[in-house]
């Protein structure tokens, strides 16, 4: 049957994010984000650095995908794509960085999960080794990343083609949008998910019934994922967030 949902609220995602933002700041939790933060610093530089250096390039390079019969509208098209290349490059750093981040500190992440939930619920997930953890986590990011390339290349397609047809490209910033926050749902939520050793498809049909809440816990996170400095904190508030999720909805039931 279908789970129940967070709450009726469309911001209840937003919340959970809030309340995992407070639960950081518990004295038993807050070791926990330390190798999480410093992975993510060290990321945020380099990743950071090479947006700065790029930017310019970037924006150039994709404004010159305007056809040459279109020349004579190059003033007027630049004006109206401008934003929506500024908006896809930030969201393609957001979500590289927040790709890459996550396949590196997937163990710690699933151990802060864990440490959430038995804060939240007194009782916690199965007992389970590190030894035994880091592949299996490991193992688990690169599924998500499959499933996240091999569908968002087709997305990818699409937002492209939409992107130089006028009057369309405001539909394929919405596609962008959704499919970003969607995969940033799976992305955190499956933390917990995971140390119950969920399915992975089974965690995809339990998003799918919690609705909107899936769609503004995720959007958040990707948000915050593309704004320098408040990126290095996204990953582990998004984690706490995402175990709030999960225990609020009964994702562990």
């Amino acid at each position: 049957g279908r789970r129940p949902v967070v709450s009726r609220s469309p911001f209840s995602g937003l919340d959970c994010l809030r309340e995992g933002a407070k639960l950081l700041l518990h004295p038993q939790l807050r070791i926990f984000i330390l190798i999480p933060l410093a992975i993510n610093f060290v990321l945020f530089l380099i990743a950071t650095s090479f947006l700065i250096a790029q930017f310019s390039a970037a924006i150039a390079w994709t404004l010159g995908w305007i056809p040459s019969w279109l020349d004579f509208l190059y003033d007027y098209l630049a004006w109206i794509l401008w934003p929506l290349m500024i908006f896809s490059v930030l969201l393609v750093y957001g979500y590289s960085f927040g790709i890459i981040t996550n396949l590196i500190a997937a163990p710690f992440n699933g151990l802060l999960a864990e440490k959430i939930e038995a804060h939240l619920t007194h009782i916690p997930p199965p007992p389970e080794s590190l030894a035994s953890m880091i592949p299996r986590t490991l193992g688990r990011e690169l599924m998500k990343l499959w499933y996240f390339f091999s569908r968002g290349i087709v997305v990818v397609i699409g937002i492209l083609v939409l992107s130089f047809i006028p009057g369309l490209n405001i539909i394929a910033s919405v596609i962008g949008v959704v499919w970003g926050a969607w995969t940033m749902a799976i992305q955190y939520i499956d933390y917990p998910a995971d140390n119950h050793q969920t399915r992975f498809k089974d965690l995809r049909d339990y998003l799918g019934d919690q609705g909107m809440n899936t769609f503004s816990f995720g959007g958040t996170v990707m948000l915050a994922t593309m704004i320098p400095v408040v990126n290095i904190f996204a990953m582990p508030v998004a984690v706490a967030g995402a175990t709030v999720f999960w225990v609020r909805s009964g994702g562990d039931r």
